[in-house]
């Protein structure tokens, strides 16, 4: 069976040498236009990294290029001051056991 993407996991972490200057110069903007993502109905979820190097996007993507896609828009993205990590997922397949004739 074909695994389904029903979504993108997006892990942006802070490149090595870039400042939290460098970052928060940027965050209204990045803020008001990742607003704008969620009220688009692309960003489904949104969690800073405990760490405080980055967050965590879940993005409504049918696969990682529209993720990237998503992304590329975004101002810390254009700078090239963020690695991004994509990851796809999709219901959890081990679930079909439960639906299949014996």
């Amino acid at each position: 069976m074909p695994t389904i993407t029903t979504g993108v996991i997006v892990i942006l972490t802070v490149k090595p040498g870039v400042t939290r200057e460098q970052v928060m110069a940027v965050m209204p903007d990045e803020i008001r236009q990742t607003v704008q993502l969620y009220l688009n109905g692309k960003v489904r979820e949104w969690y800073s990294r405990a760490d405080g190097r980055g967050v965590v996007f879940l993005l409504d993507a049918k696969d990682t290029a529209e993720a990237h896609a998503i992304m590329e828009g975004l101002p810390l993205s254009k700078l090239d001051i963020m690695d991004h990590d994509y990851i796809a997922v999709g219901p959890l397949l081990p679930l079909r056991l439960l639906v299949a004739k014996p």
